[in-house]
Order: structure tokens, then C-alpha cells, then sequence
């Protein structure tokens, strides 16, 4: 799909779920809220493993990191909540920084298995650091600001901030930077011929994505009042990576498709059986097997398909 077709179906949605409080469905809302978040935090993957072709298995950390930061600056010290949320993601941003000059330098598996790491590392340090995270009990009772406690003052920020952190992501992956993520994600050797630091750019992406996934995680802790060591586990980041493998990892919007169908698919799944990891097996295998290129490449494929036999 090219630009223009996704920039429209970006534009669509968006408007779609801003419709959304005009149904007086609190339900609707709510899942539209949990439906943005972790959109955004998939699309932020999406930076490493669509754009630059770094497969990380970490990403979960940044998403921790800036929830339980924001958790804390809001509830324990009474920050105003944009200064909350400015700290938690210049937080991410910096763990995301201190976490790729370990990794960047590495290739492949061993990219990935460095990332799965240092999130296991993450995830260690919440569950021991009982007197600020909570541990195994988690972060509860985050406090939020009376403006936007209302379910639907709750999501035209959430659908605020998310807007623009998709604007903000659009525009720069069609800048000369997002350029340069895909000459490297298509072959690093003749990029760096070219004269790109391949280090340094995968850095930048490694630092972006970091950035807005703990953005992400910020707007989580808001929403669910509290913050778990869950959010840092390995299972976390590989859902993620399923939202975007199913959606599509070589397309902008497929990220935000595979977050909405696998989240959907999840609530409703639950309220029939408890086998919802039997079923995300079932949907990684139909990925691996059946449309490797996800939703999203799935149906450009269909299209070229029918067009050619149309001509």
C-alpha cells in the first residue's frame, strides 16, 4: 500500500474513533482507549523492526520504564501531569539510549537476544524494588488529574496524544532519517558504502522507539490507575511483536491494524475460553505460514493479483 492509501485509512480511523463518544457507549470508549495505547506502542516497534529490520524482543522495558515512571512522579511526588509525563518519556528515551550502545552493534540474533535481556533486567529491577514500584504487587492508586478522569475526558487525551505521536512518526518516516532506516533495513553493507553510520542511525531509531513506547506506557499507567511488573515481562514484548507482524511489519499502518484485531480478538476470545495463549500460537503460526508479510501485505498482494488478471 502506498503512502497516499494509508495517510486516507490513518485519517478514516481517526475520525471514526472520535465518533466514538457520540455512541454514550462507555464500553466502546474504553476499548477504544486500550486500543490506542498499545497501537502506539506496536507502531513504536515498528521503528526498529519495519523500518531499520532490528528484531527486538525487549521492547517491553521502555513501555515499563515510562509507565511506572509516570506512576510515580504523578502519585508519590504530585508532579502536574505533563511534567510527569515529559519525565517519563525523557526516561525511556534515556534507558532506550543506555540499552543501544549495547546493542546496536550486534546483528540478528544476537540483537535480539541482547534486547530480551536487558528487558529481563528491567523486569528484575520492578520486582525487587518493592519501596517504588510495589514488586509483585504492583503500582496502585496512580492518581489522575480531575480534568481528565471522566472515561470520556480520558479518551480525547488519549486520542489527542496518540494522534499526534502518529503525525509525528508519519512525517518522519518519509523524512531523509526514515530514509536512511530503510536503506539499512534493506541491506546495512551498501548503506554504509554510501556514507550512513549504520551504528548511529540504528541508534537513533533504537532511541525513538524507546521514546514513544514509553509514552505508551505512560498513558497505560493513567488509564488502569497502576502499573505491574507484567508490563517489563518477555510475554509483553512478544505480543507486541505479534500486533505487528500481523498487521504487517513493511507498512505504517499495519502495526495499528494487527494491535486492533489482536487486542479485539483477545477480549473477546476471553469472555468464552481461557485458552487466549493457545489461540496466540494458533494466529503466529497463521502469520509464519500463511501471510508473512501480515494483513496489511496480504491484501496489497490480493490486489495486485486481481488487478493483473482484470488487464
Amino acid at each position: 500500500m502506498t503512502s497516499r492509501p494509508q495517510l486516507w485509512f490513518l485519517l478514516a480511523a481517526f475520525v471514526l474513533m472520535a465518533l466514538l463518544p457520540l455512541t454514550g457507549s462507555r464500553y466502546l470508549i474504553e476499548l477504544a482507549v486500550q486500543i490506542l495505547i498499545y497501537g502506539l506502542f506496536a507502531l513504536s516497534l515498528n521503528v526498529l523492526a519495519g523500518q531499520v529490520g532490528s528484531v527486538s524482543f525487549g521492547h517491553a522495558a521502555f513501555f515499563a520504564v515510562g509507565g511506572y515512571v509516570c506512576a510515580y512522579l504523578q502519585t508519590r511526588l504530585g508532579w502536574p501531569l505533563a511534567l510527569s509525563m515529559l519525565a517519563a518519556v525523557a526516561l525511556s528515551a534515556l534507558a532506550a539510549y543506555v540499552i543501544g550502545l549495547f546493542c546496536v552493534r550486534l546483528n540478528a540474533l544476537y540483537f535480539s537476544m541482547l534486547t530480551l535481556a536487558f528487558s529481563m533486567l528491567v523486569w528484575a529491577v520492578i520486582v525487587n524494588w518493592k519501596a517504588v514500584t510495589g514488586g509483585d504487587d504492583g503500582f496502585v492508586g496512580v492518581t489522575v488529574p480531575a480534568l481528565i478522569e471522566a472515561p470520556v475526558h480520558f479518551f480525547w487525551f488519549t486520542w489527542v496524544v496518540v494522534a499526534l505521536s502518529v503525525a509525528a512518526l508519519w512525517v518522519f518516516s518519509k523524512s531523509t532519517m526514515g530514509r536512511c532506516f530503510i536503506a539499512i533495513r534493506e541491506n546495512s553493507t551498501r548503506a554504509s558504502f554510501l556514507g550512513i553510520n549504520v551504528p548511529r542511525m540504528r541508534l537513533i531509531a533504537f532511541v525513538i522507539a524507546g521514546t514513544f513506547a514509553g509514552l505508551a506506557g505512560s498513558l497505560l499507567a493513567l488509564y488502569v490507575r497502576g502499573m505491574y511488573a507484567e508490563s517489563a515481562f518477555w510475554t509483553q514484548s512478544g505480543q507486541v511483536m505479534i500486533m505487528v507482524l500481523l498487521g504487517g511489519v513493511n507498512s505504517f499502518i499495519g502495526p495499528l491494524v494487527g494491535a486492533a484485531l489482536l487486542y479485539l480478538l483477545e477480549v473477546t476470545l476471553l469472555q468464552f475460553t481461557q485458552y487466549w495463549p493457545l489461540a496466540l500460537g494458533l494466529i503466529l503460526l497463521f502469520i509464519v505460514l500463511v501471510a508473512p508479510d501480515g494483513l496489511v501485505g496480504a491484501a496489497k498482494h490480493m490486489r495486485h493479483k486481481f488487478g493483473k488478471r482484470e488487464q
